[in-house]
């Protein structure tokens, strides 16, 4: 019996949709399922469809087509970009994904790469309809809002040193099909948040990418895992909008603030601090609250920087830059210091190419350049972080004492 002839639609969690002259056959899988791989090749070779949806976007079929594509990354740029959290979630989420693939033995989303490469090799139009993982990522940190997101971050550095094996329950849900989901769950908790924008956002985008199918497609296969099943048919069948409006709408990102307004309030009470001393005590006190505040911000800011390893240059540049930081957020210490650490110690290729490997352990972290660099950037902060709140409550004490 063929592969093709063994297919048994009625046989898979599936969803048929038919809706403008395009019939839509959405099939669900397991994301860590051999059977899924199977399943979904035996049904592109039916012949049956003339083009093939997937649940990925560009930089997921990147990662997993050309592994190499890690080592031409240019750090210094993620970096000048403010994209260093990004970048650091992308690693917990890779770090996570290798964890499954030791532990159940088969890649995360392999029937999806099964896919994408059985469709071209058939000469199938694919489509890539998932929400970019980047966008996705945003709009769940902005949701949490800023208890919710240092949570969350937290526990994202704690998922990328961690060599625990993936919980029951996670494997569950991954079984009902979502990589982004049983992530996420697992780094930051149950939340309702994490899952409007990780689930509930991606049916509506996803339901909106397949209403915009490739020119003269009449039957489409969808491969999705099983979790979007429901949600995906739905929105698919019913949502009136158009699609560009509908992807315009769930793209969006809120800007930050053009001021920053936490900055500048303890931007006025440092500099107001210091005002007040010189006004109230002379030359002395004044001079005494600044150098106070140089000393326990620079000094944690640097202490931060010298327990990432930091090169002698980087811990200096996190000492002159962390009092200077509320000041002026341009200067974020943070960037500065990995930003000199980029340049004396500059990563290799082979660095790159050992990142996911590296990071899940402990002393991969500082044995790895691109890893020492991003632990510079969050230590630096958490220093600099420390000492202001510190540097601010001693200039309280020494001002109103």
């Amino acid at each position: 019996m063929t592969e093709a002839a063994a297919f048994d639609l009625a046989s898979q969690p599936h969803a048929v949709v038919e809706r403008d002259g395009v019939r839509y056959t959405l099939l669900g899988t397991a994301h860590v399922s051999r059977a899924s791989v199977d399943a979904v090749r035996a049904a592109i070779a039916t012949g049956r469809y003339d083009a093939v949806a997937v649940e990925l976007d560009e930089q997921r079929l990147r990662a997993m087509d050309d592994p190499g594509s890690l080592g031409r990354l240019d750090l210094v740029k993620v970096l000048r970009e403010g994209k260093a959290p990004l970048f650091a979630a992308n690693l917990a989420l890779a770090a996570y994904q290798r964890r499954l693939a030791e532990q159940m033995g088969i890649e995360p989303g392999a029937e999806l790469r099964a896919a994408a490469a059985d469709a071209t090799a058939r000469g199938l139009p694919l489509q890539l309809i998932d929400r970019d993982v980047g966008l996705t990522f945003r709009r769940a940190m902005q949701r949490l809002g800023w208890w919710g997101r240092a949570r969350t971050s937290a526990s994202l550095l704690m998922g990328l040193l961690s060599r625990d094996e993936v919980g029951a329950e996670d494997i569950e849900r991954l079984k009902a099909g979502d990589v982004l989901e049983s992530s996420f769950t697992e780094f930051a908790g149950q939340s309702p948040e994490l899952y409007e924008a990780i689930i509930a956002e991606r049916d509506r985008y996803m339901a909106a990418r397949l209403r915009e199918p490739p020119a003269g497609a009449r039957e489409v296969l969808a491969v999705v895992g099983a979790g979007h099943l429901k949600g995906l048919a739905r929105h698919l069948g019913q949502d009136a909008d158009a699609p560009a409006r509908v992807r315009e709408t769930l793209e969006q990102v809120r800007p930050k603030s053009r001021v920053p307004w936490l900055e500048l309030v303890i931007g006025l009470v440092v500099v107001g601090g210091f005002a007040w001393g010189f006004w109230r005590g002379g030359f002395d006190v004044g001079a005494d609250l600044m150098l106070q505040w140089v000393l326990v911000t620079g000094s944690l800011g640097a202490l931060g920087c010298a327990i990432a390893g930091g090169h002698p240059l980087s811990i200096l540049s996190a000492f002159v830059a962390s009092p200077i930081t509320p000041l002026h957020p341009a200067l974020a210490s943070g960037t500065v210091s990995a930003l000199v650490e980029a340049a004396i110690r500059k990563p290799t290729y082979a660095d790159f190419m050992a990142l996911r490997d590296d990071v899940g352990t402990v002393r991969g972290w500082w044995r790895n350049r691109v890893a020492r660099v991003l632990l510079n950037f969050f230590l630096t902060s958490l220093g600099t972080a420390i000492g202001v709140w510190t540097g601010g409550l001693a200039m309280l004490g020494k001002l109103f004492g």
